[in-house]
């Protein structure tokens, strides 16, 4: 609440924008976006009660469609590109300074794209193909999807919980993600060869 508000003050000092409100909740931010024509949406990736996936699948119904800018902490790459293929206008860290967000929604606001540094390799193609799972890694898969607990999932391979929760890291560093429930949703969409 406290960034909020203080982005709220940044971009209220400067003389061109007009703010609509700043909103705590996923509901009030549709009803205002339902009742008036807005050109740009100021959105956190990590909504609390709601996903910001959500909150977009329900913006590109509305008959005005705003830009929107993801002003986040952090995300993974998978998310930055499901976001990016969602066409979110960009994605802003937190972390960099009050300026730059203003030339961001300067840049947005003329039809270009705004990614920090770390997000605009991820519109580069990859030259190498994506890692492969040791067979290690895929039976430790396999066990998520079938939503084994990592004690159940070490007793099934006759290997301690220990090497399951290494096998879980590499897993999810391969992949990107930081949590079993994307490790699910991204093996689904991109490694099904690997873990079938």
């Amino acid at each position: 609440m406290l960034f909020r508000e203080s982005l709220s003050r940044l971009l209220e000092s400067e003389p061109d924008f007009e703010i609509a409100g700043h909103y705590s909740s996923v509901q009030d931010a549709l009803r205002v976006l339902g009742s008036r024509e807005v050109d740009l949406v100021l959105l956190d990736f990590d909504l609390g009660q709601g996903s910001a996936f959500q909150f977009i699948g329900r913006v590109r119904e509305m008959a005005h469609q705003p830009k929107l800018l993801m002003v986040t902490a952090g995300m993974t790459d998978a998310e930055a590109v499901q976001l990016i293929g969602l066409g979110v206008s960009g994605i802003f860290l937190k972390q960099s300074s009050p300026a730059l967000l203003t030339e961001a929604i300067r840049k947005v606001m003329a039809g270009e794209m705004w990614l920090d540094g770390n997000s605009a390799r991820l519109l580069v193609p990859a030259a190498t193909p994506p890692p492969e799972f040791t067979e290690r890694e895929r039976e430790v898969l396999r066990g998520v999807f079938e939503g084994l607990s990592n004690k159940e999932i070490a007793a099934r391979l006759s290997i301690s919980e220990s090497t399951v929760k290494a096998g879980l890291q590499q897993l999810f560093q391969k992949t990107g993600v930081r949590t079993r429930s994307q490790l699910v949703r991204i093996a689904l969409e991109q490694y099904a060869g690997q873990w079938q």
